[in-house]
């Protein structure tokens, strides 16, 4: 009797700490996403006036945004844990990030670990699922980032090239294997070429031979990009976290385990079929860390070292209350302002 009443009494504080939880992050989307719009509004002007100006100031509320999302998984306990290689010192210039995907957790466990990676959050582009996975859509990703990338000054460009969740997709993905004679993978998909392709082709600065015969192009006086970072993300127990979890805190504390690995823009090809060769190569890699991961719980030790060393990344409770507090009392101040003017009009 005695133990079902512990565990009624777990349940209880479980959904309890589920429902308050759930109300925080109405509330805090009700105040912090109208009043990043509002703000952006308000700051028209500006865009017209200095559009580098603007979009740096979008940037910064942009980063705060994702904080916010972080902090509701920080406070529940699920952190992230970074191996490999280390991506801080390259924040500042181009590069094209892909992703394994295996729930709506990955877009969350990104925005935390990212966090402290320099100005990459505000000055980031997320091409998700949907625009990635027909044909039809890749002239839109070409003029989609001819037209935005460039002119917002973005320097991070994030995918999941599998294009869809893991579970979704692994049975289709290893048929296609089989029929191709392409290795078995089990932890993530086969990856498709399109949206990796488009982004190559538009932003490098290396010619579709990928030769490396030295020739470059100048687009628009940047540098294009200079790196692909491969992030390699595992859960414990090969168990992904989703939305729901991050919103709800019903799982006790977990840390999420997220690997780097750097390629100097150089060393990718362009070219169709030797980038597909490359891009399922980084897959087959991934299918590796990730195997070692779920038997030994570590990712392996990198070449040239005795020890696979790790990072545990933390957000700074304090900078996070100053965020949750302007947001709150910006959501306060543009409520009073709307209902001044309805006031004043009606």
């Amino acid at each position: 009797m005695a133990q079902l009443l512990d565990g009624a009494g777990k349940l209880g504080w479980v959904l309890l700490t589920a429902a308050l939880r759930f109300v925080f992050m109405i509330l805090n989307n009700c105040v912090a996403i109208p009043s990043y719009c509002l703000y952006l509004l308000l700051l028209q002007p500006l865009r017209i006036w200095d559009s580098t100006v603007f979009w740096h100031v979008e940037g910064i509320m942009f980063k705060w945004l994702l904080n916010m999302v972080s902090s509701w998984g920080w406070i529940a306990g699920y952190t992230v844990t970074e191996w490999g290689d280390d991506v801080r010192p390259i924040s500042e210039e181009e590069a094209m990030v892909i992703v394994n995907h295996q729930s709506t957790g990955d877009v969350c466990t990104l925005m935390m670990c990212l966090q402290d990676k320099g100005t990459v959050v505000q000055k980031m582009m997320w091409l998700m699922d949907h625009v990635q996975v027909r044909d039809p859509q890749l002239p839109w990703n070409h003029n989609h980032l001819d037209k935005y990338y460039h002119s917002r000054d973005r320097k991070w460009i994030v995918l999941f090239p599998e294009g869809g969740f893991l579970r979704k997709r692994r049975e289709t993905s290893q048929l296609f294997a089989k029929k191709r004679s392409l290795p078995h993978l089990t932890h993530v998909t086969l990856p498709r070429l399109g949206a990796t392709h488009v982004i190559l082709k538009t932003l490098s600065a290396q010619l579709e031979n990928g030769s490396g015969d030295g020739k470059r192009l100048i687009c628009n006086k940047r540098r294009g990009l200079q790196w692909v970072i491969d992030v390699t993300i595992a859960y414990p127990k090969a168990r992904p976290m989703d939305i729901q979890t991050w919103i709800f805190g019903y799982r006790p504390p977990t840390v999420t385990h997220v690997h780097y690995r750097m390629y100097p823009i150089k060393e990718v090809p362009v070219e169709e079929q030797a980038l597909t060769d490359w891009l399922y190569q980084r897959f087959v890699e991934k299918e590796e860390l990730l195997t070692h991961f779920y038997d030994t719980g570590s990712f392996p030790t990198p070449e040239g070292h005795t020890v696979a060393g790790s990072r545990q990344m933390t957000l700074d409770p304090v900078w996070l209350c100053i965020i949750q507090s302007f947001a709150f009392a910006s959501g306060y101040m543009w409520y009073s302002v709307l209902q001044y003017l309805y006031c004043c009009l009606f």
